[in-house]
C-alpha cells in the first residue's frame, strides 16, 4: 500500500538539503557511472579479440610437415616432411575423436583472375568440403566446395565478398565463368569472412588443384576441429597426432620440428582466462567506487539524524515503534541510492551505445556493451547498499531516549 506521507516526508528532507541531497546522489551516481564504463569497455575488449578467434572456430587444431632436427633410424637430420593425400586419408580414418578433415594447400598472391577483360590477382586455397566449418566460411551466395566436386574434379570456385565486388561489381557471380591460371572455373559460392583479407581469395576443390596446378599429391597442411574441453585433451592429441606421422615418415615422434601441430584453444583459454581476470578487476573498482558513495550517503543520514533529534524525540514520545523509526530513514536511504544509481546508470548505458555505434569495430575493440543482467546486479547492489549505509544511523535514532532527543540543542 502506497504510503503517501512517508515519500512527502522524504520528499520535503531533500528538497529542505539540496545541495546535501545533489552531492550525495552524484557520489553514488558517479560509481555506478563509472562501473558500466569500465565494464563495456572490458566487453568490447573481449568482443575484439572474440572477433579475431572466430576466423577460425575455436576448436581447430592445424598439422604441418616441417624439417627434421634430430637423426632416426640411420636417417639423418634435416629431412623435409611432405604431406600427402595418405596423410589426410589416415588422419581422417585413425583419430574419430577429431571432426571436420581438410588437407589444404595454399598460393599466396599472383594467381591471375580474368572475367571479360577484368584482371585482378587473388590468394587461392584448394581445400576440402569440411574446411568450411574449420575456418568458419559463412557462404552468403550460393554454396561452398562439395564432396562432388572433389570427386569428380568439378572446376568449381568459391570467391570472397571483396574479391566479387572488385571482379564482378555489382553482377550476379554465381554460375559464371572466370580463368584462373589459364584454365576456366565455374564460381558457385561467395563467402565473407570477419577479416577483409580472408575475403580478397577463392576456395579450389583441392582434387582439381593437385591434377591441373601441382601435378602431385602434395598438400600443404591438415586442418580438423576436436571437441576440446581442457588443455590436457589439446596435449593428448598433438602426442597421437605427432606419434602417427612420425611412423609414417619416419622420425622421431619428440622431434618437434619435424611436425607443427597448431590450435586455437590453447590461446582462447588464455585469452578468456585474462578477460576473467579484467573483469573481477573491474568489478572490484567499481564497486569500491559505490562504497566511497555510500559511505559518504552513511555519513550524510548520521547528519540527518543529528539534525532531526527533536522529530525522532517526540516520534518516540508519542508511541512511534523503532522498527518504524529505522525503516523511514533506510527507506529515505534507499530512496537516495537507488534513484542515484538509476540516473548514473542512464548516461553509462548510453555512452556504451554512442561508443558502439560510431566507432568502428577493431581488430581489439568491438560492441562495447554491458548486459542487462549486471545492470540488474547493479542495481540490487546499489538497493542493498543502501540498507546497509542507513542501518547503523537509523538504529541509533532508534536507541535515542524521547526526553534526551527533547533536550538535544
Amino acid at each position: 500500500m502506497f504510503d503517501y506521507d512517508k515519500w512527502n516526508e522524504i520528499y520535503y528532507s531533500l528538497k529542505k538539503n539540496k545541495l546535501r541531497a545533489f552531492l550525495t546522489g552524484f557520489s553514488v551516481g558517479w560509481g555506478i557511472f563509472m562501473l558500466i564504463i569500465l565494464l563495456g569497455v572490458g566487453q568490447g575488449l573481449q568482443n575484439g579479440v572474440e572477433g579475431q578467434f572466430s576466423s577460425d572456430a575455436v576448436n581447430s587444431v592445424w598439422v604441418g610437415g616441417g624439417m627434421t632436427s634430430m637423426p632416426y633410424k640411420g636417417l639423418k637430420e634435416g629431412r623435409k616432411i611432405q604431406f600427402k593425400n595418405k596423410d589426410y586419408e589416415i588422419i581422417k580414418r585413425d583419430f574419430p575423436q577429431v571432426e571436420n578433415v581438410s588437407a589444404r594447400l595454399n598460393v599466396w598472391g599472383g594467381s591471375s583472375i580474368i572475367y571479360k577483360g577484368e584482371y585482378a590477382t587473388f590468394d587461392l586455397k584448394a581445400v576440402h568440403p569440411k574446411h568450411q566449418f574449420v575456418e568458419n566460411i559463412e557462404v552468403i551466395e550460393g554454396r561452398f566446395i562439395n564432396d562432388k566436386d572433389i570427386t569428380d574434379y568439378r572446376k568449381s570456385a568459391v570467391i570472397g565478398r571483396l574479391a566479387k565486388d572488385i571482379l564482378f561489381k555489382d553482377e550476379d557471380p554465381i554460375g559464371k565463368v572466370v580463368e584462373i591460371n589459364g584454365i576456366n572455373f565455374q564460381i558457385v559460392g561467395v563467402f565473407k569472412d570477419v577479416r577483409d583479407q580472408e575475403m580478397k581469395r577463392l576456395y579450389l576443390p583441392i582434387s582439381v588443384f593437385q591434377k591441373l596446378f601441382s601435378g602431385t599429391e602434395n598438400i600443404g597442411q591438415i586442418s580438423m576441429t576436436a571437441p576440446l574441453e581442457t588443455q590436457a585433451e589439446m596435449d593428448s592429441l598433438e602426442k597421437d597426432i605427432r606419434r602417427k606421422i612420425a611412423k609414417i615418415h619416419q622420425f622421431d615422434s619428440n622431434d618437434k620440428r619435424a611436425v607443427w601441430v597448431w590450435g586455437n584453444f590453447e590461446e582462447y583459454l588464455q585469452f578468456m582466462q585474462l578477460f576473467g581476470g579484467i573483469k573481477a578487476f573491474i568489478w572490484i573498482i567499481g564497486l569500491l567506487t559505490i562504497v566511497a558513495g555510500i559511505v559518504g550517503v552513511s555519513n550524510i543520514m548520521l547528519v540527518v539524524v543529528k539534525e532531526r533529534t527533536k522529530e525522532i524525540g517526540i516520534r518516540k514520545a508519542i508511541g512511534a515503534q523503532p522498527s518504524s523509526i529505522i525503516s523511514l530513514i533506510v527507506f529515505e536511504s534507499v530512496v537516495v541510492t537507488s534513484v542515484a544509481g538509476y540516473i548514473g546508470m542512464l548516461p553509462g548505458v548510453f555512452l556504451l551505445e554512442m561508443i558502439s555505434k560510431f566507432m568502428p569495430a577493431g581488430d581489439f575493440f568491438a560492441n562495447p556493451s554491458v548486459d542487462f543482467s549486471v545492470i540488474i546486479t547493479a542495481i540490487v547492489v546499489l538497493i542493498f547498499a543502501g540498507v546497509i549505509a542507513s542501518y547503523l544511523p537509523a538504529r541509533k535514532a532508534a536507541m535515542i531516549r524521547p526526553i534526551e532527543a527533547l533536550n538535544d540543542e
